[in-house]
């Protein structure tokens, strides 16, 4: 069942927190509830002597009436000039008509954010958005989503003025207008996504929507052990403070090291810069993944289109 289908959880009551714990009062809870000043509701209720009341509360035969909560308002999702919404799923690879008619009928499809069950809704692909269980299905078929593992030497950029050699003597010759989702400085290689969705690709580069980088760096070693504390805790750059979500140390070799490292930066250089202010300068930098996407097996200077799983994947970690 999707998550949009599940009902709100009800706030617990002041004061009613487990035994000993923060929401009971002077540990008591022999009877009955524990009330104001510490007895539980099946022991006499003290008068002054019996512990102060708290603030604002009302009595324990009183309790706060939580206010009514009206139904989120329905909206009609329903495009008579549409396309029928089963027709959709199966052709954005969900699965079969029959499959995607299950699913609607068991209240797993979402459109526009409102639940559907029934299976003669027909709906606008380019304007309107489909979830089935909480993750978003492509129904663009002229969109495209590629992962481009790029070598060292490439400038990120459909075209260079220089002539230096740029994504556009790899992909230049697609019809459709490409957008690199961040960039990597020529002399880092690895995972590059390259998509015309340019919502989905202002998402994942933005840290705002904390999509994680995943980096393997060779620096100069050994490492010092107190690296890994010093990086989450952050360090200070000349545009400001930077930390990383993760570090690890993935190999060790005489005079270098293997690094992982993790973060939802997306700063000019920012895992160079930073390894280089905690004492080790990379030597050589490869991007791994991207959110759930990962470079895998996939040849230097090659391309290869993300599947269904993958492009859900990517909408989900972008919050779309």
């Amino acid at each position: 069942m999707s998550e949009y289908s599940r009902s709100p959880r009800q706030p617990r009551k002041k004061g009613s927190g487990p035994t000993g714990g923060p929401g009971s009062v002077g540990g008591a809870r022999r009877g009955g509830r524990p009330v104001a000043g510490g007895k539980s509701s099946g022991g006499k209720t003290g008068g002054k002597g019996s512990g102060p009341r708290f603030a604002g509360s009302t009595k324990a035969s009183q309790p706060t009436r939580l206010p009514d909560r009206k139904p989120a308002p329905e909206i009609d999702v329903h495009d008579p000039d549409g396309v029928r919404l089963q027709k959709l799923m199966a052709a954005g690879g969900v699965g079969s008509r029959r499959v995607c008619e299950n699913l609607i009928e068991q209240g797993r499809v979402e459109v526009d954010g409102q639940i559907v069950t029934e299976l003669g809704v027909r709906i606008n692909p380019q304007t309107q958005v489909v979830h089935v269980d909480g993750v978003r299905v492509n129904l663009d078929e002229d969109r495209v989503y590629l992962a481009f593992n790029k070598p060292k030497g490439v400038v990120t950029t459909m075209h260079d003025e220089l002539g230096r050699i740029s994504l556009e003597d790899y992909v230049g010759n697609r019809e459709q207008r490409l957008f690199h989702v961040g960039r990597l400085d020529a002399d880092t290689e690895g995972l590059l996504l390259l998509t015309n969705d340019g919502d989905l690709a202002h998402r994942l580069q933005h840290p705002a929507y904390g999509v994680l980088k995943t980096y393997v760096a060779t620096i100069r070693g050994p490492v010092q052990r107190d690296v890994g504390k010093r990086l989450r805790e952050g360090v200070e750059l000349d545009d400001g403070p930077v930390s990383v979500d993760s570090f690890r140390i993935v190999d060790h070799q005489p005079g270098k090291a293997m690094v992982e490292v993790v973060l939802h930066e997306g700063r000019k250089h920012v895992v160079r810069r930073m390894l280089e202010a905690v004492g080790h300068p990379v030597l050589e930098l490869v991007r791994t993944e991207v959110g759930p996407i990962r470079l895998a097996d996939l040849k230097s200077g090659r391309t290869r289109r993300l599947n269904k799983a993958e492009i859900g994947a990517l909408y989900k970690a972008a919050g779309l």
